[in-house]
């Protein structure tokens, strides 16, 4: 069967809208985009000229209709996620309420690749066209979205290249000891003339009372519900505190004037994702590095006393300063708090061993009112002042011994010396394998025995280390006894919530209801609780 002549019929290009035409008859919808990336006088300047600029330009061309000019301000262009004006103006484009989006050039639209190309294909869907300015482009133009792509990845790479250029020059900073703050969001410090940070007194007041607070036995809920009662504002400037911000301030180093730097560490350039540092990128520890707020020795304190609430007690929340201090003659356990008649008037709070019915005996130990156990304290408290020159004189004696850390800190010298040779020898035996052919079954061996060492030193050094902060801990708590003793020049006749945190370190119920309280200094005074009833 012979083809019919073939016929090639050409169909002439329509006039793209790039180019002005007006198919529709109607004024074409117009829009305009303009961002800034800093909070800089010139930035802002810039960004308030591309919006005065766009204004005019689109209202003086008879054949465009006005949408608005759509701005971000003080925010980057390598992510479209945290830009509400960039984000409103492609709803709204794709709502069908724009029909051209005029910016000044790509990397001011965004600075990443697959953002930009992405963005503009779902407008071109619909229809709508973007012009860069500085590179002359319309999307809608069959060449444009071929130099969209190749100006993108040039952006992008801008924006890489600048990143790790600030990347560089903050870590370079922190090598050189300098402190970067978020002094808007940074209670107790400005930046001082010199650039480090500079107190603020009357934010500082705050601080302190934070950590009083806390030691008096506070937990941080108690804390931050005072603090918004007293109508005291964040550091962020809101009303309510919350937990997590007090935590925050009473284990910040920076408060007692030291800085550890590098806490977090950014990702990757276009997400912008921020993540705790583990290890990844250096830290930077800087002793001394600006004025303190609170003393070293209370910081050490606060610190002590967060571990000595937490493990396994969930005591930094505890709800009552008996907590984690009464303990069980018998097992040992500490006692808890119950509610008995919780529904009725009868409604009382009783302590009791938590671990009276858990083994197969049951311990004999009685529960307590809290009302005998402040009764008792008082008790105890005043038998303690009747000889207070002695025990003043005690307190006086044992400061200087508890000052004294050298030994303990020569000891972990050495075994941190003994550690690095330790590591230096191990990786020698590493190296030394990859090098010449071994056993690789006493290799294996070797390996493990130096291994385990280094473990069993690091638990050592470990273990001195708290020896100290403990040492240096106590010597606050004594200092504090001796403040407080020095301040009592009469008998207790109440219950001292104070002088409860600041004296008592622990109370050992007897299955007879003698309640024996060990003082700070290690001084213990029994107390008879009569029994009931």
């Amino acid at each position: 069967m012979e083809m019919p002549n073939r016929k090639v019929h050409k169909i002439e290009r329509k006039i793209s809208l790039s180019q002005g035409a007006d198919i529709s008859q109607h004024k074409r919808r117009v829009a305009a985009y303009a961002r800034v990336s800093t909070d800089s006088d010139e930035q802002l300047s810039s960004y308030e000229a591309q919006v005065d600029f766009y204004t005019r330009y689109i209202k003086n061309n008879p054949k465009w209709e006005f949408v608005s000019v759509y701005t971000d301000e003080g925010v980057t262009g390598t992510n479209t996620k945290k830009r509400d004006g960039f984000n409103q103006m492609v709803e709204d484009a794709l709502s069908g309420n724009i029909d051209l989006i005029l910016t000044k050039s790509i990397s001011r639209f965004a600075r990443n690749t697959v953002d930009t190309l992405t963005t503009i294909r779902r407008l071109k869907e619909k229809g709508v066209e973007v012009y860069f300015e500085k590179e002359n482009i319309y999307t809608l133009d069959a060449k444009g979205e071929v130099m969209i792509t190749i100006m993108s990845s040039l952006a992008q790479e801008e924006s890489r290249s600048i990143s790790e250029n600030v990347t560089w020059g903050i870590r370079k900073s922190m090598a050189d000891g300098k402190i970067i703050l978020d002094y808007k969001h940074f209670l107790g410090y400005e930046k001082g003339e010199d650039g480090l940070p500079k107190i603020v007194e009357e934010e500082a007041e705050i601080v302190r009372k934070i950590y009083t607070l806390f030691l008096e036995g506070n937990t941080v809920r108690e804390i931050a519900d005072y603090l918004t009662g007293q109508g005291i504002p964040t550091p962020a400037g809101k009303a309510k505190w919350s937990v997590s911000t007090i935590t925050s301030i009473l284990q910040n180093e920076k408060y007692k004037g030291d800085a550890l730097l590098q806490k977090t560490y950014t990702v990757d350039f276009l997400s912008k994702t921020v993540k705790k540092n583990n290890g990844e990128v250096p830290q930077y520890y800087i002793q001394n590095s600006h004025p303190a707020i609170i003393d070293p020795d209370t910081f050490e304190l606060v610190q002590n006393e967060i571990k000595r609430r937490r493990p396994g007690r969930r005591q930094l929340h505890r709800n009552s300063p008996f907590t984690a201090k009464i303990i069980c003659g018998e097992c040992g356990g500490f006692y808890g708090r119950k509610v008995w008649h919780s529904k009725s008037r009868y409604r009382n709070y009783i302590w009791r061993c938590n671990e009276k019915y858990e083994g197969d005996k049951v311990c004999t130990t009685p529960n307590l009112r809290e009302i005998d156990l402040e009764s008792a304290f008082v008790e105890a408290f005043n038998r303690l002042l009747g000889d207070k020159a002695q025990y003043i004189s005690r307190f006086e004696k044992l400061l200087p011994i508890l000052a004294d850390t050298s030994a303990l800190e020569n000891q972990l010298g050495d075994l941190e010396k003994q550690h690095t040779a330790m590591l230096d020898d191990l990786r020698a035996y590493m190296e030394e394998n990859t090098r010449h052919v071994q056993d690789q079954a006493e290799y294996n061996r070797r390996f493990s025995e130096m291994d385990a060492a280094c473990s069993a030193l690091e638990k050592q050094i470990n273990n001195v280390k708290q020896q100290i902060l403990a040492q240096q801990g106590r010597k606050e708590q004594i200092k504090r006894c001796l403040y407080e003793l020095r301040q009592c020049d009469s008998l207790l006749e109440e219950f001292s919530l104070n002088l409860w945190n600041s004296m008592v370190e622990s109370v050992t119920v007897a299955a007879d209801g003698t309640l024996t309280f060990r003082f700070r200094d290690g001084t213990e005074i029994p107390v008879i609780v009569p029994k009931k009833k």
